[in-house]
């Protein structure tokens, strides 16, 4: 299947990387146990959660077993971004049992670390229920898995951030004093990337009229106060939309929540995920 539709870039051709990189690693020169099994048995097999989760990764697992297996018969029980209950049967398969156990780790590896980053997502996603507020995530994702956690994001019912470097500009503290400041900083980037997102990381009131008076397309409250916060939102009405960021969890979150702002991004939602519980049953 191909993945839900997506504005994230390339994400096709990620998946097809991801799976043959993490297919080399686990299986180099050949699956040596499997060798125990005679070549021509068939087997089938179920994969079950052992924990309440939301799903993501149908396409990861996929691709593993059709890189290992062509016409290994998958059936699956749900769709990524379902919520399912401890002990639900995600998907069976049918086939070759050397390919189904060959490819069993790899594939419960992309799908227990995406339903993770998915199940995260939800829980933040239920905190800012019927607020106007975005949970955006961040760019601190697993190495090689960006586009894989930022789809699970949205499975989640989160919304990504920019992808990467390229399409949006940052500019933080380094950028600014490096730059020669923040309206110098913003100028440069319009003059780099005319229609490009340009965003700003401020740290105290001082910084954010600066940044406001420069045009900034959003600005990142760094761990303002909620008094700051507050007057920061009245100064930046209609000029500007604000983003809070900075030790933002899932409690903090529910806080936030009552305030009026457009933003928040939590780079919990990528990089403290905890994978979910998968076990594969296999009938010979």
């Amino acid at each position: 299947m191909q993945p839900k539709d997506t504005a994230i870039p390339n994400l096709v051709p990620d998946i097809q990387r991801a799976v043959s990189a993490a297919l080399a690693e686990d299986v180099g020169s050949g699956d040596i146990t499997a060798q125990l099994i005679p070549p021509d048995r068939d087997a089938s097999a179920r994969v079950i959660t052992r924990e309440e989760c939301t799903v993501c990764g149908r396409a990861w697992v996929e691709e593993v077993f059709r890189q290992l297996e062509p016409d290994l018969q998958l059936t699956w029980h749900c769709e990524d971004g379902d919520r399912v209950a401890a002990d639900t049967v995600l998907f069976e398969l049918h086939g070759n049992a050397r390919a189904i156990l060959t490819g069993e780790r790899t594939a419960l590896n992309f799908l227990q670390t995406l339903s993770g980053t998915a199940t995260t997502a939800a829980r933040y996603a239920g905190r800012a229920a019927g607020t106007p507020i975005k949970i955006l995530d961040t760019r601190k994702t697993i190495p090689g898995l960006r586009s894989a956690q930022k789809y699970a994001v949205l499975c989640g019912g989160c919304h990504n951030h920019r992808i990467g470097l390229y399409d949006a500009f940052l500019i933080k503290e380094n950028h600014i004093a490096a730059a020669g400041g923040i309206g110098r900083a913003v100028a440069q980037a319009r003059a780099i990337e005319p229609g490009a997102l340009v965003e700003v990381e401020v740290e105290n009131l001082d910084e954010l009229e600066e940044a406001l008076d420069s045009g900034a397309d959003v600005i990142m409250l760094d761990e303002f106060s909620d008094e700051d916060t507050r007057t920061a939102l009245s100064l930046a009405k209609g000029k500007a939309k604000i983003e809070i960021s900075g030790s933002v969890d899932s409690e903090r979150l529910q806080q936030l929540a009552e305030l009026d702002v457009d933003y928040i991004s939590s780079g919990s939602l990528t990089k403290h995920l905890r994978a979910i519980d998968l076990s594969l049953r296999i009938d010979l």
